[in-house]
C-alpha cells in the first residue's frame, strides 16, 4: 500500500511541477506575442487613439464653421435677393448684385 501512495505521491508531485512549467510558458508565450505584434503594429504606420481623436474633433468644429458660414451665406443671399440656388446662372446675378453694391457704396 505504501508503494501505491508513493507513486501517487510522485506523480501529484511531477503533475504540479509541470502545471507550473506550463504557467510560467504561458506567461512568456504572451510577452513574446505581445512584443512581436507590438512591432507589426509599428511598422504599419498606425495613428494613435489620441491623435485620431483630435483630428475628429478639429473636423468637427471646421464642419460647424462651414455650416455656419453656409448659413450666413444664405442669410445674405436672401438679403440681397440672390437665389440659393448653385447652378451657372447664379455668378452672373451675384456679379450683377456685387456690381450694383459696389456703385451704391
Amino acid at each position: 500500500m505504501q508503494t501505491q501512495n508513493r507513486f501517487l505521491d510522485d506523480l501529484a508531485r511531477v503533475a504540479t511541477g509541470a502545471m507550473g512549467a506550463v504557467t510560467g510558458m504561458r506567461g512568456e508565450v504572451e510577452t513574446r506575442l505581445r512584443e512581436q505584434f507590438e512591432r507589426i503594429l509599428g511598422r504599419m504606420n498606425l495613428v494613435r487613439r489620441e491623435e485620431f481623436d483630435a483630428v475628429e474633433a478639429m473636423a468637427a468644429r471646421a464642419r460647424a464653421a462651414q455650416e455656419a458660414l453656409e448659413a450666413r451665406v444664405a442669410a445674405l443671399e436672401a438679403k440681397l435677393g440672390i437665389s440659393g440656388s448653385r447652378g451657372k446662372s447664379a455668378p452672373a446675378k451675384r456679379s450683377s448684385v456685387v456690381a450694383r453694391a459696389k456703385r451704391r457704396g
